[in-house]
């Protein structure tokens, strides 16, 4: 997946979690951060990374998401990982 094309997807992440009234308050008592912080970060990719990544902790959220933005339910995770922070870990 392009970058762009994670971002996007990471936006509409955003922007649902945001009108989300019961998920919002969760995701931001986890990060410590404020509505306000939502807007000011919405498009910095390492914010934009660590939405996709609350997002992808739950099925039911996934597809939530995903249903309500008309992606497959294998985009969240595939954008999450075209962003920063996924570099891979070589365990030998």
């Amino acid at each position: 997946m392009q970058h762009q094309e994670a971002e996007i997807i990471a936006l509409k992440a955003l922007a649902w979690l945001a009108e989300n009234e019961e998920l919002c308050p969760i995701f931001l008592g986890a990060t410590g951060g404020s509505t306000d912080e939502m807007h000011a970060r919405a498009t910095d990719s390492a914010f934009q990374a660590s939405v996709l990544e609350f997002i992808t902790m739950d099925d039911a959220w996934i597809i939530a998401f995903c249903d309500s933005a008309d992606l497959g339910y294998d985009k969240p995770l595939r954008a999450r990982y075209a962003l920063p922070g996924t570099e891979q870990t070589e365990w030998t």
